[in-house]
């Protein structure tokens, strides 16, 4: 789909970009900053939704005042600092304003006054609590809750998608962005950016069993956004990579969840969409994630092809950590092949191409993928290979190293931990490992961890008799199934 750009005003107040807090960051890259907050929020007991896109937009100055979560953080991270030290506005001069008019229509209303004064009324952090799906994540921004307030107030088609489409990300039904309306703008790309953000944080924390159908819906209201036209062509890239980048999450959700024919669907639906734009960071994520379910699926020739496929699409992209994770994917095709030297090969590479650090290039995406990951997937490998005692110490390693936030991923290395002991006849503490993933999967949904966990039961059953079994066998055998 072709749009078509129309003139439109400027903005009343263009962001100033925010050089003290660039500052502040120093040589980290914006993900590495972003985890430090997030550590820092946890020390006071807050947990925030920052990542990469988030110091992105406030060292834009597009984030002009954090909300009240984030402030805290900030104050306790730099004591004796205000918010005008750290280079944001006065909470007094955005406290209770109107939506802003951006550069694709002005801000209008289609309700009722009594609706138009609960929009204005307390517009300070309004739905910072409101979240249904993730409470612990309110919204991040007033510029955020500006866009949603605005794509609930108008009423074109467009508007409607995106505001299925917010903060909150997961909205159950998205087929009023079907009715015909006002082409889609930069509030609506905005929300689109969003919902693929808001999915990401909450599988990193809560698997992907209970999100994979509610997310159905933002991924239709993604293409009801194409099909509504947008005002400029910068607008149209950005709903596409933005739909393109959902569709690859909807399929990792899909993908985690056991749903692999779902998954590849999904992935196959982004790869095409990053090679109509010509996008190849979008399609080298395309082909990443094809990797790994090709692998996960039983098919490590086809993980070995889409993960060199990945790695010649991503060169331009400039990103030595893309590249990293690109050569692990490819050496888990390898290993599912049993071929150790190519492994060993990939490995290697991946390793070298990790120290060389991050960049400004990485992906938001790819926010996830630190030394724990690296571990993680070094494990994996060792396993395929059946190598226990090394994909244990990888796995271990990976635990420990892994961010507190990312709940998934660390239930998911000590799973590792577990059958990799198991397997490798240390049935004792393999069932201690097995307790501290049925401790996690209290908040942890994910088909993946329980299959392992599954396997590590059988591989326990003949060990009743041995320290910590039995009763980690019993309580497997009382957890809930997913479905």
């Amino acid at each position: 789909m072709a749009s078509s750009a129309v003139t439109s005003s400027q903005p009343d107040r263009p962001a100033r970009p925010n050089l003290a807090f660039r500052r502040l960051r120093g040589q980290r890259s914006p993900a590495e900053f972003a985890a430090v907050i997030r550590r820092a929020a946890l020390e006071i007991g807050e947990q925030v939704s920052c990542d990469a896109r988030y110091i992105g937009r406030v060292e834009a100055g597009e984030i002009r005042c954090p909300n009240y979560a984030y402030e805290r953080v900030f104050l306790h991270m730099f004591p004796g600092r205000t918010l005008t030290d750290l280079g944001f506005a006065p909470r007094s001069s955005v406290r209770g304003r109107r939506a802003r008019g951006t550069e694709d229509a002005p801000w209008t209303r289609t309700t009722n006054p009594a609706d138009a004064t609960r929009e204005t009324s307390g517009a300070c952090e309004p739905y910072e609590t409101q979240n249904p799906y993730d409470p612990h994540h309110p919204h991040d921004t007033y510029e955020e809750s500006d866009v949603l307030r605005r794509a609930f107030m108008t009423g074109g088609g467009a508007t409607v998608a995106a505001a299925s489409l917010g903060p909150v990300g997961l909205a159950r039904d998205a087929s009023a962005a079907q009715r015909p309306g006002r082409r889609a703008g930069t509030s609506e790309a905005g929300a689109l950016e969003e919902a693929v953000r808001r999915i990401r944080l909450l599988d990193d924390r809560h698997g992907a069993d209970g999100l994979y159908r509610r997310a159905a819906a933002p991924l239709r209201a993604a293409y009801a956004l194409l099909d509504a036209g947008a005002t400029r062509q910068t607008t149209a890239d950005r709903l596409y990579s933005g739909a393109g980048e959902l569709a690859i999450s909807v399929g990792w959700l899909a993908h985690d969840s056991g749903r692999f024919d779902d998954a590849r669907s999904h992935y196959a639906e982004a790869l095409a969409t990053a090679r109509m734009t010509g996008d190849p960071g979008l399609e080298a994520h395309a082909f990443c994630n094809t990797a790994f379910l090709a692998r996960d699926a039983g098919r490590p020739r086809e993980a070995v092809r889409a993960a060199q496929a990945a790695q010649r699409v991503a060169r331009p992209v400039g990103s030595a950590r893309l590249m990293s994770l690109l050569a692990l994917r490819e050496a888990g095709g390898w290993a599912g092949l049993a071929d150790r030297v190519a492994c060993e090969q990939a490995l290697a590479r991946a390793q070298t191409l990790f120290e060389r650090g991050p960049s400004e290039a990485d992906p938001e995406w790819m926010s996830f993928y630190g030394e724990a990951e690296l571990e993680g997937l070094e494990a994996q490998c060792w396993s395929t290979l059946g190598d226990w005692p090394r994909a244990a110490r990888h796995a271990r390693r990976a635990a420990e190293l892994q961010d507190p936030h990312f709940t998934r991923n660390i239930a998911l290395y000590t799973a590792e931990l577990a059958d990799d002991l198991a397997r490798g006849g240390r049935p004792d503490e393999a069932a201690r490992a097995g307790m501290r993933v049925l401790d996690l999967l209290e908040e942890v949904q994910s088909s993946r961890i329980q299959t392992m966990l599954a396997a590590t039961a059988r591989v326990l059953a003949p060990h009743r008799r041995a320290s910590g079994v039995s009763a980690f066998l019993e309580r497997y055998a009382s957890l809930p199934r997913t479905t």
